[in-house]
């Protein structure tokens, strides 16, 4: 019996004829190409990309295949951390031009905000590809790459001066400034991003331009407090009402650590203090904002500024995971060696994954002051209106400028 699936049968291939041929839609295109003019490899600069891989190994003597996928890996970050830029300057650009007003525009910055956390969930994903490569596998051309360093990754350190790394958070490199281990032009690009708005800060002045917080309005913050003294009043009530038990100790302990947590909120010197030590990002009246958005999202002109509060925690947590996954992968190729710019490499790493680089953690905690929703003050005609409809027309809030 044949192997063959078709044998015995009278399967035939049949062969397009000339007049077939004719008749074929998938063929009717003309070759531009061929006339001259701009090609795909011109277009993308292949010639330079594609020969930019040049390996230490094999310049010393000793080529170690490896070597190329660590290059190749490594220029694919750069590049995506190239687009990361791009786009959050345009959406920097977007918020310090007032465009933000125009609630038009906030398509755009969601787009935006979404696309860096795609290219970020990206990244986290690709640290997969590289631990294809063994300790000793990379342990073979290590050698040749010293004193060069991821840490000198310049891309990478604006992208956290943009987003908003506090300079007084960051963990020191060898006991110096990070800056330090920059030169040149590189420095003073650094130097400038430092001075420039943060996007914490622009999101920041924009929080606090969220409408319903001014006390002649809708009041929603002197409200909020009142019905949350006039809840905790009732719950304690409640629990004090029950017979003496040791459930009940236990839900009163409960309550007053809640009754603590909550009643903090409306102390704005406690919140200046935090912000002082950097437990806190965002001004007392940007975490009002933003506690407000969270509460009405789901009225139409709320819909997308929380859109926009989610984002944001997306590329935290997404910043959070490269970390990590950088540290998991560092410590597995060289364990607890010394990194090749110097630093006390896996030590180092595992100390820039926490809280300190995280830039919109005040968004995270607001889930420490949910409370019931009946707690949630009421909206008056006024404000539910403004809330209901975008009026795009309105110069009292919106920039009529286009915007890029």
């Amino acid at each position: 019996m044949s192997g063959c699936p078709f044998a015995g049968n009278n399967y035939q291939l049949n062969k397009l004829t000339l007049e077939d041929e004719k008749d074929d839609k998938s063929q009717e295109g003309i070759n531009k190409a061929s006339k001259g003019g701009l090609v795909y490899g011109d277009y993308l600069q292949l010639n330079k990309i594609l020969n930019a891989q040049e390996l230490q190994s094999e310049k010393k003597g000793n080529k170690i295949h490896d070597e190329h996928l660590f290059i190749v890996t490594h220029q694919a970050y750069e590049l995506w951390f190239k687009q990361i830029l791009w786009e959050m300057d345009s959406v920097r650009v977007i918020f310090q031009n007032g465009h933000v007003r125009d609630e038009r525009n906030m398509l755009k910055v969601i787009t935006r905000m979404n696309r860096i956390s795609m290219i970020l969930k990206l990244l986290v994903e690709q640290f997969s590809v590289l631990e294809t490569m063994t300790a000793l596998d990379f342990f073979d051309f290590r050698y040749y790459l010293s004193p060069a360093s991821g840490f000198q990754s310049l891309q990478f350190r604006l992208l956290e001066n943009k987003i908003g790394v506090p300079q007084s958070l960051r963990v020191p490199y060898n006991r110096r400034h990070y800056r330090d281990n920059f030169k040149g032009q590189d420095y003073e690009l650094l130097l400038k991003s430092e001075q420039e708005p943060t996007l914490l800060q622009l999101v920041e002045a924009w929080l606090e331009r969220t409408p319903g917080l001014d006390a002649e309005g809708f009041d929603f913050w002197g409200q909020f407090e009142v019905n949350v003294l006039k809840g905790l009043e009732e719950e304690f009530a409640l629990v004090q009402a029950k017979p003496e038990s040791e459930e009940k100790d236990d839900l009163l302990s409960e309550f007053h650590k809640q009754k603590d947590v909550l009643l903090s909120l409306f102390d704005e010197k406690r919140h200046e203090h935090l912000l002082s030590k950097g437990e806190r990002r965002l001004s007392y009246k940007a975490l009002k904002g933003a506690l407000m958005i969270y509460f009405y999202r789901e009225e139409p002109r709320f819909q997308v500024p929380f859109q926009l509060l989610t984002s944001l925690m997306d590329i935290d947590v997404l910043m959070t995971k490269w970390r990590y996954n950088h540290v998991c992968m560092v410590h597995r190729m060289i364990g607890s060696k010394a990194g090749t710019g110097g630093s006390s490499g896996y030590q180092y790493l595992r100390s820039t994954v926490s809280d300190r680089y995280k830039v919109f953690v005040d968004l995270f905690n607001l889930s420490t002051f949910l409370v019931p929703r009946h707690w949630i003050p009421k909206m008056n005609p006024t404000i539910h209106k403004f809330l209901y409809t975008a009026e795009y027309c309105d110069s009292s809030y919106f920039s009529s400028d286009d915007s890029d």
